[in-house]
């Protein structure tokens, strides 16, 4: 069957599982509580951040398409906001971020030494539910996920040199940074299954999360501000090399290339040179390349639900494919 997009917002996504997701969130809360006074602080910030909790949504839509939801499945839909939000800690205090939704990130509010133990103290709590539970093999499929999104961390550091960055490279590294995530939630919520139906929900997070992460990017080419939460262009700032400009590369020219390589040995490029790149990556096909890429991924990830049964549930994960390659934030 082949897949249409459809206009879906992630509110319609939810409703399936939305009093499942809203339980979640108070888990969350309950898990990362502290008595210790800046721990407990930035905590409040977080949670009054809340996120769009999609990857808990992936969980538990999984859980839904398999089965019925159970208060476990939603205590696993806690832990993968968990894991995200200590990643989303970590990267902002790396990249030097000041904005997280449009809001001030931790290292910006208190400073970059607290979001670094922070970020440590919302992975240890997350280890320490999953222990108590005594959720094994989700405690298995997590120690899996959090090794992979550090390499993946560990490969964008790496990405040096833009003229040379290859798109198989830029692959490895969102499978891990990005995807990983996306395809162990999915798998939590299928592990009461079968192998076949888990396996196959798990390819489904692995390929959407590539396409997530390939629309995220083009964000930075085509997305304000306004809608993003962060500057437009931050990624070229930061010397970050992504799909757009990769697919765009070998169809520069000698003279447009020299002018990439200018802004990504430039400690501090201006706005008018990262405009200029960005002109450049869409005249020279790279925005339309990296659309075209995140539509075959959501492709391939559809094709996994076959397998799986039929109903609200599979209809939202669909629908999860719409949203991730044409939301604006």
């Amino acid at each position: 069957m082949a897949f249409q997009l459809a206009p879906v917002t992630l509110p319609g996504i939810q409703e399936p599982v939305r009093r499942e997701l809203d339980a979640a969130f108070d888990e969350l809360s309950r898990i990362i509580a502290a008595d210790f006074p800046i721990i407990a602080d930035v905590n409040s910030h977080l949670l009054r951040m809340r996120g769009k909790l999609f990857r808990p949504t992936l969980a538990l839509l999984s859980a839904s398409a398999v089965d019925e939801v159970r208060p476990r499945d939603i205590t696993l839909a806690a832990v993968v906001e968990l894991i995200h939000l200590a990643t989303l800690v970590h990267d902002d205090s790396v990249d030097h971020s000041v904005l997280r939704r449009g809001q001030p990130t931790v290292n910006a509010l208190f400073s970059h030494q607290i979001a670094v133990i922070m970020g440590d103290f919302l992975y240890s709590r997350a280890i320490v539910e999953l222990v108590e539970g005594g959720n094994l093999d989700a405690l298995r499929v997590m120690a899996r996920v959090t090794n992979e999104m550090t390499v993946g961390e560990m490969r964008e550091l790496e990405a040096h040199d833009a003229l040379e960055y290859s798109e198989d490279a830029y692959d490895h590294m969102i499978r891990a940074k990005t995807a990983s995530l996306m395809s162990g939630a999915c798998e939590l919520g299928a592990l009461r299954t079968g192998s076949e139906a888990r396996e196959a929900l798990k390819r489904y997070g692995l390929y959407l999360g590539m396409a997530f992460q390939v629309a995220d990017d083009l964000l930075d080419y085509t997305g304000t501000e306004r809608v993003t939460g962060k500057p437009t262009g931050l990624d070229l700032r930061e010397h970050k090399i992504t799909l757009p400009l990769i697919a765009a590369l070998p169809r520069m020219t000698g003279p447009e290339r020299r002018i990439v390589q200018q802004l990504m040995t430039d400690p501090a490029p201006s706005d008018d040179l990262i405009g200029t790149v960005i002109d450049l990556v869409e005249t020279r096909g790279g925005i339309a390349a990296a659309r075209e890429r995140a539509h075959q991924l959501t492709l391939s990830a559809d094709a996994q639900l076959e397998g799986v049964r039929s109903g609200r549930a599979r209809d939202a994960l669909r629908d999860c494919l719409a949203y991730a390659i044409e939301r604006r934030s």
